[in-house]
Protein backbone atom coordinates (compact mmCIF):
# COMPACT_ATOMS: atom_id res chain seq x y z
CA UNK A 1 0.00 0.00 0.00
CA UNK A 2 1.11 3.57 -0.57
CA UNK A 3 1.44 5.70 2.57
CA UNK A 4 -1.68 7.88 2.02
CA UNK A 5 -3.93 4.82 1.53
CA UNK A 6 -2.49 3.08 4.56
CA UNK A 7 -2.95 6.23 6.66
CA UNK A 8 -6.65 6.33 5.72
CA UNK A 9 -7.07 2.76 6.96
CA UNK A 10 -5.44 3.65 10.28
CA UNK A 11 -7.40 6.91 10.67
CA UNK A 12 -10.63 5.56 12.23
CA UNK A 13 -10.83 5.04 15.98
CA UNK A 14 -10.83 1.34 15.15
CA UNK A 15 -8.17 0.85 12.45
CA UNK A 16 -9.20 -1.37 9.54
CA UNK A 17 -7.47 -3.68 7.10
CA UNK A 18 -6.59 -2.06 3.77
CA UNK A 19 -8.13 -4.94 1.82
CA UNK A 20 -11.19 -6.33 3.64
CA UNK A 21 -11.88 -3.42 6.04
CA UNK A 22 -12.12 -5.73 9.07
CA UNK A 23 -10.95 -4.32 12.38
CA UNK A 24 -7.22 -4.69 13.05
CA UNK A 25 -6.11 -6.38 16.23
CA UNK A 26 -5.02 -3.87 18.86
CA UNK A 27 -1.37 -2.90 19.06
CA UNK A 28 0.44 -0.77 21.54
CA UNK A 29 -0.53 2.90 21.46
CA UNK A 30 2.12 5.57 21.19
CA UNK A 31 1.13 7.19 24.47
CA UNK A 32 4.15 9.49 24.48
CA UNK A 33 3.15 10.81 21.05
CA UNK A 34 -0.49 11.23 22.12
CA UNK A 35 0.60 13.19 25.17
CA UNK A 36 2.87 15.37 23.04
CA UNK A 37 -0.04 16.12 20.65
CA UNK A 38 -2.30 16.98 23.60
CA UNK A 39 0.29 19.30 25.16
CA UNK A 40 1.70 21.04 22.05
CA UNK A 41 0.16 24.42 21.32
CA UNK A 42 -0.37 25.76 17.84
CA UNK A 43 -2.11 28.72 16.25
CA UNK A 44 -4.88 28.59 13.66
CA UNK A 45 -3.59 30.16 10.45
CA UNK A 46 -7.06 31.57 9.79
CA UNK A 47 -8.23 33.19 13.02
CA UNK A 48 -4.95 33.13 15.01
CA UNK A 49 -6.66 31.37 17.92
CA UNK A 50 -4.27 29.33 20.10
CA UNK A 51 -5.15 25.70 20.83
CA UNK A 52 -3.62 22.28 21.34
CA UNK A 53 -2.78 20.18 18.27
CA UNK A 54 -5.32 17.59 19.42
CA UNK A 55 -8.13 20.16 18.89
CA UNK A 56 -6.92 21.55 15.55
CA UNK A 57 -8.82 19.17 13.23
CA UNK A 58 -12.23 19.88 14.73
CA UNK A 59 -11.45 23.61 14.87
CA UNK A 60 -10.34 23.69 11.22
CA UNK A 61 -13.60 22.03 10.16
CA UNK A 62 -15.66 24.87 11.62
CA UNK A 63 -13.33 27.90 11.22
CA UNK A 64 -14.38 29.83 8.11
CA UNK A 65 -11.22 31.97 8.28
CA UNK A 66 -9.06 28.83 8.20
CA UNK A 67 -11.03 27.46 5.25
CA UNK A 68 -10.51 30.79 3.42
CA UNK A 69 -6.78 30.56 4.24
CA UNK A 70 -6.65 27.07 2.68
CA UNK A 71 -8.58 28.22 -0.41
CA UNK A 72 -6.14 31.11 -0.91
CA UNK A 73 -3.28 28.59 -0.86
CA UNK A 74 -5.08 26.37 -3.35
CA UNK A 75 -5.68 29.35 -5.67
CA UNK A 76 -2.00 30.28 -5.46
CA UNK A 77 -0.83 26.87 -6.71
CA UNK A 78 -3.66 26.13 -9.14
CA UNK A 79 -2.95 26.87 -12.80
CA UNK A 80 -6.55 27.09 -13.89
CA UNK A 81 -9.10 29.29 -12.10
CA UNK A 82 -11.20 27.56 -9.46
CA UNK A 83 -14.90 27.13 -9.98
CA UNK A 84 -17.25 28.80 -7.57
CA UNK A 85 -16.74 26.58 -4.51
CA UNK A 86 -20.14 27.47 -3.11
CA UNK A 87 -21.82 25.26 -5.73
CA UNK A 88 -20.04 22.13 -4.46
CA UNK A 89 -21.51 20.18 -1.54
CA UNK A 90 -19.63 20.03 1.74
CA UNK A 91 -18.26 16.48 2.01
CA UNK A 92 -16.03 17.11 5.03
CA UNK A 93 -18.34 18.01 7.92
CA UNK A 94 -21.82 16.73 8.65
CA UNK A 95 -24.71 17.43 11.02
CA UNK A 96 -26.15 14.70 13.23
CA UNK A 97 -29.47 13.63 11.67
CA UNK A 98 -30.96 13.02 15.12
CA UNK A 99 -30.07 16.13 17.12
CA UNK A 100 -28.69 18.46 14.39
CA UNK A 101 -25.40 19.04 16.23
CA UNK A 102 -23.06 20.24 13.49
CA UNK A 103 -19.49 20.04 12.18
CA UNK A 104 -18.70 16.35 12.67
CA UNK A 105 -16.17 14.78 10.38
CA UNK A 106 -17.23 11.31 9.22
CA UNK A 107 -15.41 9.56 12.05
CA UNK A 108 -16.84 11.98 14.62
CA UNK A 109 -20.40 11.52 13.35
CA UNK A 110 -20.12 7.74 13.63
CA UNK A 111 -18.78 7.98 17.21
CA UNK A 112 -21.38 10.61 18.21
CA UNK A 113 -24.27 8.50 16.91
CA UNK A 114 -22.92 5.30 18.52
CA UNK A 115 -22.56 7.10 21.85
CA UNK A 116 -25.75 9.18 21.99
CA UNK A 117 -28.23 7.71 19.52
CA UNK A 118 -27.61 3.94 19.40
CA UNK A 119 -31.13 3.19 20.64
CA UNK A 120 -32.94 5.76 18.45
CA UNK A 121 -35.07 3.90 15.90
CA UNK A 122 -36.17 7.02 14.00
CA UNK A 123 -35.57 6.72 10.25
CA UNK A 124 -33.18 9.47 9.14
CA UNK A 125 -31.32 10.60 6.03
CA UNK A 126 -27.59 9.84 6.13
CA UNK A 127 -25.87 13.24 5.75
CA UNK A 128 -22.69 11.59 4.42
CA UNK A 129 -24.49 9.72 1.64
CA UNK A 130 -26.72 12.73 0.86
CA UNK A 131 -23.59 14.80 0.11
CA UNK A 132 -22.32 12.30 -2.49
CA UNK A 133 -23.04 12.76 -6.22
CA UNK A 134 -25.02 9.50 -6.21
CA UNK A 135 -26.72 10.21 -2.87
CA UNK A 136 -30.46 10.70 -2.46
CA UNK A 137 -31.14 13.52 0.04
CA UNK A 138 -34.63 12.12 0.65
CA UNK A 139 -33.74 8.45 1.32
CA UNK A 140 -34.34 7.51 4.95
CA UNK A 141 -32.35 4.56 6.21
CA UNK A 142 -34.42 1.90 7.96
CA UNK A 143 -31.54 1.19 10.37
CA UNK A 144 -29.21 4.17 10.39
CA UNK A 145 -26.83 2.76 13.01
CA UNK A 146 -26.25 -0.40 10.97
CA UNK A 147 -25.87 1.74 7.85
CA UNK A 148 -23.13 3.81 9.56
CA UNK A 149 -21.31 0.66 10.69
CA UNK A 150 -21.38 -0.95 7.23
CA UNK A 151 -21.11 1.97 4.81
CA UNK A 152 -18.90 4.43 6.65
CA UNK A 153 -16.02 2.34 7.96
CA UNK A 154 -13.72 4.26 5.58
CA UNK A 155 -13.65 7.72 4.05
CA UNK A 156 -14.99 7.96 0.49
CA UNK A 157 -12.64 10.78 -0.48
CA UNK A 158 -9.72 8.34 -0.26
CA UNK A 159 -11.17 6.08 -2.93
CA UNK A 160 -13.46 8.27 -5.04
CA UNK A 161 -12.71 10.91 -7.65
CA UNK A 162 -15.91 12.99 -7.53
CA UNK A 163 -15.08 14.69 -10.83
CA UNK A 164 -14.63 11.50 -12.86
CA UNK A 165 -17.65 9.96 -14.50
CA UNK A 166 -18.34 6.23 -14.45
CA UNK A 167 -16.77 5.59 -17.89
CA UNK A 168 -13.53 7.36 -16.88
CA UNK A 169 -13.32 5.34 -13.66
CA UNK A 170 -13.91 2.07 -15.54
CA UNK A 171 -11.17 2.95 -18.03
CA UNK A 172 -8.75 3.69 -15.16
CA UNK A 173 -9.57 0.38 -13.46
CA UNK A 174 -9.03 -1.55 -16.68
CA UNK A 175 -5.68 0.18 -17.35
CA UNK A 176 -4.49 -0.57 -13.81
CA UNK A 177 -5.52 -4.22 -14.10
CA UNK A 178 -3.51 -4.58 -17.31
CA UNK A 179 -0.42 -3.04 -15.67
CA UNK A 180 -0.69 -5.32 -12.63
CA UNK A 181 -0.29 -8.54 -14.66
Amino acid sequence: FCTPCLQECLKPKKPVCGVCRSTLSPGSRALDLEKQIEMTETTCNGCNKKMYLSKMRSHAASCSKYQNYIMEGVKAVTKEPLHNTRSFPNRFTFPCPYCNEKNFDQEGLVEHCKTLHSMDAKQVVCPICASMPWGDPNYRSANFMEHLQRRHRFSYDTFVDYDADEDDMMAQVLMRSLRDK
